[in-house]
């Protein structure tokens, strides 16, 4: 089984303000639920890597040859990615990255609508095309990517959790995220509340998008150092991170720039955001206008009005 990953320009796109949104835990659910009931039971019968980059630093071609013939047994996600489990105990694991999106596309001809609204229709082979694989009813999953930073891992069945082990932290709507569970992880933590949300070891799934909408709904100002919170800030923190991102899952996710889901229609998010590219407008809560600042060289908006910028917590001298 080839083990291969390709992680992209991470650095780059952690210090570039004006990049385009990556798609977040929203986005990501939002295409595994529209795909769990199309793809699982369905076997690969062809696969086709258009680009190298996809699965670097490995050749494509050993990787297409092990899907073929694998049925897809579960759709899954952790964080921001997405997880095909296949009936050899295998994963195949894509993160969108930048730009990508997973599309679901019919057979050619076909008039079936299997439920959806509307499918990528197949007969016209899609724009920045990375790579496609063929279903045993003809319809294909493709993966699109104009800036091909969009990568996949077919991972053996033990090597799925140590590669998410050191990548992945706690899953926000689970159940498992707890103010404690917060509190802890944010313990002695210098980074501002907006940095601390952006790394993905710490609860996974938040990206720039939702990190500015979960703060304004905890009234926390992005540059409080994370280690300042309090008790009270755990649970409105967590309150914030679950809200924000439930309303974008109810919302198909947010379409700024690439992002379409399965099929191929942009969501709705961006049209409830209450602070993210808000700037100048009034905040809806107390009135005040909203601001943007660059933190971590993300593009981040606030509310200065009720978002409270908490302070660094002294440590206490020991008596000797």
């Amino acid at each position: 089984m080839p083990h291969l990953w390709w992680v992209g320009r991470v650095g780059w796109t952690a210090h570039a303000p004006n990049l385009a949104p990556v798609p977040e835990l929203p986005e990501v659910e939002t295409i595994r639920r529209q795909i769990e009931p199309e793809v699982v039971g369905r076997t690969i019968v062809a696969a086709r890597i258009l680009d190298e980059r996809w699965t670097r630093p490995l050749d494509p071609e050993p990787v297409a040859r092990a899907l073929v013939g694998r049925e897809v047994v579960s759709a899954g996600r952790r964080g921001k990615y997405l997880l095909l489990g296949l009936d050899d105990g295998s994963t195949l694991l894509m993160h969108l990255r930048m730009t990508g999106n997973l599309l679901l596309a019919e057979p050619l001809g076909a008039a079936r609508r299997f439920g959806m609204d509307r499918l990528y229709p197949a007969p016209t082979e899609p724009a920045y095309l990375k790579a496609e694989l063929e279903l045993d009813d003809g319809r294909l999953l493709r993966f699109t990517d104009p800036r091909r930073f969009g990568h996949a891992s077919l991972l053996g069945p033990d090597e799925l959790e140590p590669y998410l082990g050191s990548r992945v932290g706690v899953e926000p709507l689970g159940g498992e995220l707890t103010a404690e569970l917060i509190g802890r992880i944010a313990e002695g933590r210098k980074a501002p509340l907006k940095s601390f949300l952006l790394d993905q070891r710490g609860i996974a799934g938040i990206g720039n998008i939702y990190a500015d909408e979960a703060l304004h709904r905890a009234e926390l100002h992005p540059l409080s150092p994370a280690g300042s919170m309090r008790r009270e800030h755990w649970e409105a923190l967590r309150e914030g991170i679950v809200e924000a991102l439930g309303e974008g899952l109810r919302n198909g996710g947010a379409s700024i720039d690439d992002y379409l889901d399965s099929r191929g229609e942009r969501g709705v998010m961006q049209d409830e955001f209450l602070v993210h590219t808000r700037e100048g407008e009034e905040c809806p809560r107390c009135g005040e206008r909203i601001n943007r600042i660059v933190v971590a060289g993300r593009s981040t908006y606030f509310c200065p009005g009720c978002q409270v910028r908490l302070r660094r917590r002294r440590r206490r001298r020991k008596r000797r």
